[in-house]
């Protein structure tokens, strides 16, 4: 019989003596969704919102300060300076300069628009997220065919689809072609890719493409650039993918605008074809039991004790976030996706994040009519260096097969409690896919490491499924529970 977790079976309090949540005011005569936070050198926080507001919370007074106005659709910020900060805007990269001292930028400088536009409403700008080589990496989401184009587009048309310019425009009778379009679609240059810049914008490099609404752009300890994206079409639930230079991530439409392409209509390709090109996904959501919406991802600094170096990506739908620990296997990067935050205050919604030098977590909400929220809310960490947690999976190669090593903060008496199951999701052009292939996976020899920090499970995992461990019932040596109740492991490589 297949063990399902219900949402409830996930739960647990365990966090919230770890954490305080506060929520902050929010400024008066601003919508109160927010596109892109960080933090300035002196603490104070830096938020863009949807609306073209640009301001600059301080936490010591919990006031705030206008810094630019007249964005469009900013989702994402790098404050540079008090006095510089770099906006990601629908149509462009911006730096917005305080040049006089007032506080208030009087320049705004283009970075970066050398992307295409169509006019449909889905063609969202995500980022930019920073290299440790100061590169810089945006993303950008594809059109939608809720919606056709506009008369006046921005870069080349591709000719590639089946619906000629004129056919695309959006007017009265689109309803009638719209399918032929595509559920998305990429008909000007770079829609569905990540692209590169240099830290001036001059030079842009085409990095990876492959994306269907890649909202969440960060970059991990390592410096590789990690996306998240959004359940849909060719998107059997949520996927994490650490990029693959010049590597294409799944959704084909944006094949088009790779050099050399001449095999017609990526849409059209055999699904085999399409399923061998693509670079798997290093970490999946389960759509409704551990996330919906994945958003942006940042790497826990060293105050936040054994989460330290690891990954936090947030969450729109549920009120929770997810951490991500890595597992390089046969060259490849895979791992674990574990929640946090359940049994706090958080609440859903969780958009735009970002750390202060102090470990300070910011978190600015949104909703934009899905589910969600709004404002800036504060979590402080109290106690994380007594935090029970898992710390690392590792999937290795044993004289018996194969088994997962599973390292926790604190010290175990038993793992007797462990439970084990594998499911997928099928990799196809439809909107979403249930679960398949579901089955319990024995644990045949459950071993001790040296004093209880590390467990060997030997076991036989699936190439490709969602490994999930039920750790409910673990307990330290001194009685906690355990914060994160269920692990995700992604078998993309098997070593």
């Amino acid at each position: 019989m297949i063990r399902h977790l219900s949402y409830f079976a996930l739960l647990g309090t365990a966090a919230a003596a770890n954490f305080t949540v506060e929520r902050m005011p929010n400024p008066a005569g601003v919508d109160p969704q927010v596109g892109g936070v960080d933090v300035l050198p002196d603490g104070k926080v830096a938020v863009v919102f949807h609306r073209g507001e640009a301001m600059t919370f301080d936490p010591a007074t919990k006031t705030w300060s206008k810094f630019a106005e007249g964005l469009q659709e900013p989702l994402g910020v790098i404050a540079e300076s008090a006095s510089s900060w770099l906006v990601m805007q629908r149509a462009e990269l911006t730096r917005l300069k305080d040049t006089d001292g007032d506080g208030q930028a009087d320049d705004y400088e283009t970075v970066f628009d050398g992307f295409g536009m169509t006019g449909n409403y889905h063609e969202f700008a995500f980022g930019p997220a920073k290299g440790p080589d100061g590169s810089l990496y945006i993303a950008l989401n594809l059109g939608s065919n809720g919606a056709g184009v506009r008369e006046e587009i921005r870069g080349k048309w591709s000719e590639i689809g089946d619906l000629d310019f004129k056919q695309m425009i959006h007017d009265n009778e689109w309803g009638k072609r719209s399918v032929k379009a595509g559920r998305m679609y990429s008909r000007v240059p770079w829609r569905g890719w990540v692209l590169k810049l240099s830290p001036d914008g001059k030079t842009m490099t085409p990095f990876a493409c492959g994306f269907r609404s890649p909202d969440g752009i960060g970059v991990d300890a390592d410096g590789n650039v990690m996306v998240t994206d959004n359940q849909g079409d060719w998107r059997g639930t949520s996927p994490l993918h650490v990029l693959k230079p010049g590597g294409f991530h799944g959704h084909p439409a944006s094949l088009v605008w790779q050099e050399g392409w001449n095999l017609g209509n990526p849409l059209k390709l055999p699904l085999a074809k399409i399923d061998a090109m693509r670079v798997k996904e290093s970490g999946r959501f389960p759509q409704g039991e551990l996330a919906n919406s994945p958003t942006q991802s940042v790497v826990f600094p060293k105050t936040w004790g054994p989460y330290a170096g690891q990954v936090l990506i947030g969450e729109m739908n549920q009120k929770r976030m997810v951490r991500f620990t890595a597992d390089d296997v046969n060259g490849f990067r895979q791992g674990s996706l574990i929640p946090i935050f359940d049994g706090t205050d958080l609440g859903n919604g969780n958009h735009r994040i970002a750390f202060a030098n102090d470990g300070t977590l910011w978190v600015g909400k949104t909703h934009l009519s899905w589910a969600g929220a709004e404002g800036l809310v504060k979590v402080a960490p109290t106690q994380v260096n007594d935090a029970f947690i898992v710390t690392a999976v590792k999937l290795e190669k044993t004289a018996e097969g194969h088994s997962f090593r599973i390292s926790f903060s604190q010290p175990l008496p038993s793992v007797n409690s462990i439970r084990l199951d594998r499911f997928n999701y099928l990799y196809h052009e439809d909107y979403g896919s249930p679960k398949v292939d579901e089955a319990n996976v024995e644990i045949t020899k459950r071993e001790k490491i040296g004093d209880g920090h590390e467990w060997r499970l030997t076991v036989t995992p699936k190439l490709g499924a969602i490994h999930r461990f039920d750790l409910g019932g673990l307990k330290s040596e001194d009685g906690k529970s355990l914060e994160g109740k269920s692990v995700y492991y992604q078998a993309s490589e098997l070593p």
